[in-house]
């Protein structure tokens, strides 16, 4: 298989977790709970690992949260309106407990940003108006997840031929194969 473009999917994930304006900056992540219901959902990138996990962050009471331990397969989908260029990201999602880990994290979130983690109520809960949320100053519920990918689909429309291809990864080792876009 073509390591040209799994390079690529690499290198447009990891744009994405470090340039502001990259359209892989937003993904769509998709969980189903017990209830079976698929849910989705804008989520930020963070980082991309070397060896394509996925981590983003939430608040430790949001649904995601509750889908993820229900059923930890997500799914996130990524495009590239410029580039006609879609990536789907198939793989198993980690809460991370890790105490440095998430200390870690905590630090590089912006203060201004840092509020989103300490509503007083949780994620989805009513409020009278949108000025109305109290915030707590003592504590905050924010959380890392972390995807470990186990399959890629790559799907670039162009002409005169749009090429798509599944990435599996078995043993650590990942292989492709094109498949009709």
């Amino acid at each position: 298989m073509d390591a040209a473009f799994f390079k690529e999917i690499k290198d447009e994930l990891q744009k994405g977790a470090h340039e502001k304006n990259h359209p892989f900056r937003y993904g769509t992540l998709a969980t189903i709970g017990l209830e079976t219901m698929p849910r989705q959902r804008i989520v930020v990138l963070r980082e991309v690992t070397e060896h394509l996990k996925l981590v983003f962050f939430t608040d430790k009471r949001s649904k995601k949260l509750i889908h993820i331990k229900e059923n930890n397969k997500v799914s996130m989908l990524f495009y590239h309106p410029k580039e006609m260029l879609q990536i789907k990201v198939e793989g198993l999602a980690t809460i991370i407990k890790d105490e440095q880990a998430v200390e870690k994290y905590w630090k590089n979130v912006p203060l201004h940003s840092r509020k989103e983690y300490t509503t007083q109520n949780s994620p989805g809960s009513a409020v009278e108006a949108p000025d109305a949320l109290e915030y707590l100053t003592t504590e905050n519920h924010f959380c890392i997840i972390e995807i470990e990918a186990f399959r890629i689909e790559y799907l670039k429309l162009k002409r005169p031929n749009h090429i798509r291809i599944q990435f599996t990864k078995t043993n650590n080792q990942w292989s492709g194969e094109f498949l009709v876009p």
